[in-house]
């Protein structure tokens, strides 16, 4: 069995609040950390009505306040909407104040619509100097000497541990190039999976931080005692899925569970369907036979596990679970 990690969406239910769910982050943290996991990592997205993490830095500060062990990072910062030199000295600071438990996920990914760019005062053609601003922000980690004589402070001579995300071939290619570990977002998009972590594998370059290649690959978990229980969980996140996607608009409305399913049955539903189809649910026993399946299939040297359950509890119960 591969180590589990866990990545927390911050998930704001409807009629909850950014507070509630960010306090429910520390105790699935707490949790995971009684558990064993390795790392709990938090997603930059923006002006999403569902989810708390905008601010990864600030989420991990508060979170690493709380525990005492576990890693915690980003899964991942966005880089094009941010300067390689303020990711620097947030996760330089980061790393100063909790040592050894910091760690730096990078994606190129929008992270929101062409809006949220414009609001960022960032515009999408900064995802072409991803490749360039990942090399740049490793080198303001470690101390590099500079033409320029900038110097990030906190950040250098840290060495936070720089981790490659993606879903696609361009992230394993990145990855491999630069001999960085490669997180592949299977959770919710696993269509490339076995085609990039084989590219990864294949063209991977040993740097002196990473003589080997090294695969996290994403999967939905909902473990209950019940099994049938646990599948109604995931079913329930599914439709809840959904809903946030469809239901938008000038004449968005809530949608029944009847209606959802049904819509689930047509090609385009199935298609948002797919994004959680790696998924291990039921009892203990039957998610460790799905997650040790499914990390053959993934090639995976580590799982990061999304536990989707909608009631709180039923989520810090899964993650137990999951963990025994």
């Amino acid at each position: 069995m591969p180590r589990l990690s866990m990545l927390d969406l911050a998930f704001i239910p409807p009629g909850g609040s950014a507070a509630a769910s960010l306090a429910h982050s520390v105790d699935l943290a707490r949790v995971a950390e009684r558990a064993g996991y390795t790392r709990v990592w938090y997603a930059e997205h923006h002006g999403m009505a569902t989810i708390a993490s905008s601010a990864p830095a600030v989420v991990i500060a508060h979170v690493a306040a709380h525990t005492s062990t576990i890693r915690l990072g980003a899964g991942g910062v966005m880089l094009p909407h941010h300067s390689p030199l303020v990711i620097a000295e947030q996760f330089g600071t980061l790393a100063e104040l909790h040592p050894g438990r910091i760690d730096l996920g990078l994606g190129r990914a929008p992270g929101g619509d062409r809006a949220v760019y414009t609001a960022l005062r960032r515009s999408p053609e900064a995802s072409d100097r991803f490749p360039a601003d990942v090399v740049e922000l490793q080198g303001l980690l470690a101390g590099d000497d500079r033409s320029d004589g900038v110097r990030a402070t906190p950040g250098a001579d840290t060495r936070v541990p720089l981790y490659v995300l993606g879903s696609s071939l361009f992230g394993a290619q990145l990855a491999a190039r630069l001999g960085l570990p490669y997180a592949f977002a299977s959770h919710f998009a696993p269509q490339a999976l076995t085609e990039a972590v084989a590219l990864y594998r294949g063209t991977y370059q040993p740097s002196p931080a990473h003589p080997a290649p090294y695969v996290i690959a994403g999967v939905n978990v909902v473990a209950a005692e019940d099994g049938d229980d646990a599948r109604e969980q995931l079913a329930a996140a599914r439709r809840q899925r959904v809903r946030s996607m469809i239901a938008r608009g000038p004449v968005a409305r809530d949608h029944s569970d009847q209606e959802i399913d049904a819509f689930l049955a047509t090609p385009q539903g199935a298609s948002i369907a797919t994004m959680m189809s790696k998924a291990a649910v039921g009892t203990p026993a039957e998610v460790r036979a799905s997650l040790e399946s499914f990390a053959e299939e993934a090639r995976a040297d580590e799982l990061i596990t999304v536990h989707p359950s909608l009631d709180p509890a039923a989520r810090l119960r899964s993650v137990e679970l999951a963990a025994a």
